[in-house]
């Protein structure tokens, strides 16, 4: 019994000791430079939690929300765009048309049997007027998608947000 209370009066001295070395530690320079920099950083960090919380921010997140919301609508679009364009075939009719009229024109002054004759000029011909048929598609297609994104106002939230990330920037510029 007598040598649990020895143990256990050893074990007070050196808690008790280590307190004295952790306190002398804590109060060298360097540590106290450290502490001074984590209050500082604290600070910062405080002030900045404060500005996110402001109205303007508050905004400024939501608009961000909705332009990520009404980009993702777009890409979607376009892509459904590109698919119904792949469905129905305009995009190897183009490609198929481009590579005729390059082999028609490459067989210019080859001076062989396969020169081109006036029925070949008007296949180029119709091939050509097929391509740029399915071009004028195509811009109709993205100038609709561009449209529809414009109607759902991303382009009126991007500029919000910018103007209001400027005005917070010129804050925080001028606040430091």
């Amino acid at each position: 019994m007598e040598e649990k209370k020895t143990s256990k009066l050893h074990e007070i001295r050196e808690t008790a000791s280590d307190a004295v070395e952790i306190m002398r530690q804590i109060s060298t320079p360097g540590v106290l430079e450290s502490l001074d920099n984590v209050k500082e950083t604290a600070a910062i960090v405080n002030e900045i939690i404060q500005g996110l919380k402001t109205p303007e921010m508050v905004k400024n997140i939501e608009n961000f929300r909705l332009i990520s919301e009404n980009m993702n609508g777009a890409a979607s679009k376009i892509q459904n765009t590109m698919q119904q364009l792949k469905e129905t075939g305009v995009i190897d009719k183009a490609s198929d048309l481009m590579h005729t009229a390059k082999e028609k024109i490459d067989s210019f002054g080859n001076g062989d049997e396969n020169n081109i004759n006036g029925q070949d000029l008007r296949d180029v011909s119709v091939a050509t007027r097929e391509m740029f048929v399915s071009i004028k598609d195509l811009i109709n297609e993205l100038t609709a998608t561009i449209s529809s994104s414009k109607k759902s106002g991303v382009i009126r939230n991007v500029q919000e947000t910018i103007k209001e990330a400027s005005d917070i920037r010129k804050t925080f510029t001028s606040a430091i």
